[in-house]
């Protein structure tokens, strides 16, 4: 009986060094980068991460919300906002991480002042993101907007173009690849650093540290408060977490904390 106890403790204690696996939806730069940044001070707390790579801004969000994956981290505020009211999904935001300014980037030109009259412009064609594209270029005195205050801005609230630019909505993934076929691309900068683009040398505009527009850890009410999620979340917001970014990343990626 007493080698029968001392079984069980031992069970016990393997199943309790074992710990708890946590299956993380990124896109690779920087959020996936972040994320194994952390991976040995979780381990060190019985959470083993597993990260998921992703290359669009939809699966990792539907797989979350279908309970296929437990958490991911490559959106704003904004887009998880009009992501939930597009899907009549319920995801919640659960830690603000980094913010990553969004660049106007070019092949063709060096200045904003050199885009020609009626130069095409490619811009993400996601709601929250074409909004903040242009924001940004209205900021960058391009064109001017309806509502200067209105993230979801579409090129129907444009109430002045005075370089006749044309534009081009495409999947944000792929701003890169197109780069070099129109004369102007608004680019997020994960897609840009995986492009090899410096957004602090390359942008001939970017948006500043008070975007709005912060990365969030996201999650379903289910398990916002789970341990190993919360372990998760205080990592990200860590000290350790902030030198890392603002010495990998030079300000092409900006702590929110």
């Amino acid at each position: 009986m007493k080698r029968f106890t001392a079984l069980l403790f031992a069970v016990a204690a393997l199943s309790a060094h074992a710990g708890e696996t946590l299956t993380v939806a990124a896109t690779a730069v920087p959020h996936a980068e972040i994320l194994e940044a952390v991976k040995p001070a979780l381990a060190a707390e019985g959470v083993d991460l597993k990260i998921k790579v992703f290359t669009d801004y939809v699966q990792p969000n539907v797989q979350v919300a279908e309970k296929r994956i437990d958490l991911n981290y490559f959106q704003t505020r904004p887009y998880l906002d009009e992501f939930n009211r597009a899907r009549g999904t319920q995801l919640v935001a659960i830690e603000d991480v980094h913010i990553e300014p969004l660049g106007l980037y070019s092949r063709k030109v060096k200045t904003l002042a050199e885009l020609a009259d009626g130069a095409t412009v490619a811009l993400p064609n996601d709601a929250s993101n074409a909004g903040r594209a242009l924001l940004l270029l209205a900021k960058a005195g391009l064109v001017t907007l309806k509502d200067p205050k209105n993230p979801v801005s579409t090129l129907k609230d444009i109430s002045a173009n005075p370089k006749h630019l044309k534009f081009r909505e495409l999947e944000a993934a792929t701003l890169p690849r197109v780069l070099g076929q129109v004369d102007a691309a608004v680019i997020n900068t994960n897609y840009a650093l995986d492009a090899k683009l410096d957004p602090a040398r390359d942008a001939l505009a970017i948006e500043d540290a008070h975007s709005p527009y912060v990365n969030v850890l996201v999650g379903r009410a289910d398990n916002r408060d789970a341990p190993a999620v919360q372990k998760l979340a205080a990592a990200l917001h860590s000290a350790e977490v902030k030198a890392f970014i603002e010495r990998k990343y030079h300000g092409a990626v900006l702590p929110a904390f």
